[in-house]
């Protein structure tokens, strides 16, 4: 059941409407709703998924309480690596058990050693890497005593499945989400209109902008031998506003929605395409990931302690996880790798804690200095997705070959519903939009949002895409 489907569209005010009118007398009432609310969103994937998402939450919500109640720092440590081996370990079986067989018989293979790889036939669980995040650093933060275990099982569960973050973030923190399940909501319209606008335009950035970017990008990179220059770089560019709208309009409803629901999630996108270095870019981009990875791995490794090799290995440490917490393929691992090379200038000259504010622009020589370091930053990540989408290493490398050795910069025409320079027109006023409200969540909150409503919700039915590309791009991570 996706965000952007007519069987949600029909779910979520069905949903909503039993929500306040129904089980708002209670907390727990509340709660217990939206729990089974979540497990049914859940297995419209598939039903056998929910036997590993019930015993995640059991495993975290009764290790949590044991870690709490341990004597010993022994019987505290038994508890705390059962948690997160089991975590990792059905992680690891789930997402990158083929990776790693595959890459090992690979290996031998090489050195004249043929091997046939035992593969499992699984399929990959939506959302397990988030769901899994979200039990290791409540299990994480009560063992270092960050903060107490959670007695209520419903209201835990409630952390771990509530349907808006479950299958693609944002990834909670306990410290963050637990409090606020566990007090009784009351209705709020402000707070809900506020909803309303950010999911209209999760739905802009999701149908509009990614989806129709989708057509194009898949088009050019699945035929990219036969493209000429102009068109291999349309491709990046269209991928990074096609990852970019599907994942923050995902973000976007899902934060939407839960202001409906009189809850606030963590903020996962901060217009990351102005930034003026990589450094802003990673503190803009996914921020529920960067910072989990920020607290829980680069921090406990020694973080910018230490001396600088230290904190190069470190850096390389975190984006190589990052990456391959994406998925498995080496595709992403060099990714990760990349944006680490990215961000080493940053960290050996000391200014990775630049440019905390937001980007402005004015009519003098510093503006210059500022539209170029956001124009550098948008091409080096552009050059970095490519790694992203592109099917293998190999492919990759080539592609951006072929930027520099397929000179032509004709335009070619592609086989699909709309011709290409109506694409940029609509890539541009999505950015001048996007500049123009950079200070705000979303930009149809304020003066005159009921013409802003009207005109996104015109642009959907006129401009949107909804024969393919219904999918989340994250959802497979």
């Amino acid at each position: 059941m996706f965000f952007n489907s007519l069987t949600f569209a029909v779910f979520l005010p069905i949903v909503f409407l039993l929500y306040w009118f129904v089980f708002s007398k209670t907390k727990t009432a509340q709660n217990a709703f939206l729990v089974v609310v979540s497990y049914y969103f859940y297995s419209c994937w598939d039903w056998r998924f929910l036997f590993l998402l019930l015993f995640s939450t059991l495993l975290c919500y009764f290790t949590g309480i044991k870690i709490e109640k341990s004597i010993g720092e022994r019987e505290r440590k038994f508890w705390f690596w059962l948690s997160i081996i089991f975590n990792l370990g059905f992680l690891a079986i789930f997402k990158y058990y083929n990776f790693f067989a595959f890459s090992f018989s690979e290996a031998l293979n090489n050195i004249g050693l043929q091997t046939s790889p035992l593969l499992l036939n699984v399929i990959l669980p939506v959302g397990i890497s988030f769901y899994t995040f979200h039990g290791l650093s409540y299990v994480i933060d009560i063992y270092y005593k960050r903060i107490q275990s959670e007695k209520n099982v419903v209201d835990y569960a409630l952390f771990v499945s509530y349907f808006p973050l479950l299958v693609a973030g944002p990834i909670e923190r306990a410290t963050h989400l637990l409090p606020q399940v566990k007090r009784i909501r009351s209705f709020d319209f402000e707070k809900a209109k506020e909803g309303i606008y950010q999911i209209i335009w999760g739905l802009v950035k999701k149908v509009v902008i990614a989806d129709t970017c989708a057509t194009y990008a898949n088009a050019i990179f699945d035929n990219y031998t036969s493209m000429n220059s102009l068109s291999l770089i349309l491709g990046a560019v269209y991928f990074a506003f096609q990852i970019y709208g599907d994942f923050s309009g995902y973000s976007d409803m899902a934060l939407g929605m839960s202001k409906l629901f009189g809850l606030d999630l963590l903020r996962n996108f901060n217009y990351p395409y102005f930034s003026r270095d990589i450094a802003e870019f990673w503190r803009r981009w996914h921020i529920s990931l960067s910072s989990w990875f920020r607290d829980y791995l680069y921090i406990p490794l020694g973080g910018s302690r230490g001396s600088k090799l230290m904190q190069v290995r470190n850096v390389f440490i975190i984006f190589v996880v990052s990456g391959f917490w994406h998925g498995a393929n080496w595709t992403f691992l060099a990714w990760g790798f990349i944006n680490a090379l990215y961000f080493l200038p940053s960290l050996l000259l000391g200014t990775n804690r630049n440019n905390m504010e937001t980007a402005e622009l004015h009519w003098d020589f510093n503006s210059i200095k500022v539209f170029f370091s956001i124009l550098a930053t948008f091409t080096l990540s552009c050059l970095a997705w490519i790694f992203f989408r592109a099917k293998s290493i190999h492919i990759a490398f080539d592609y951006i070959k072929n930027i520099f050795t397929n000179g032509s910069f004709a335009s070619q025409f592609l086989q699909n519903q709309r011709y290409s320079p109506g694409m940029l027109l609509l890539i541009i006023a999505f950015v001048l939009v996007e500049w123009n409200c950079r200070y705000k969540i979303e930009p149809i909150s304020g003066k005159y949002s009921w013409l802003k409503i009207t005109l996104c919700i015109l642009t959907i039915i006129t401009l949107g895409t909804y024969a393919d590309y219904k999918e989340f791009i994250y959802f497979q991570f």
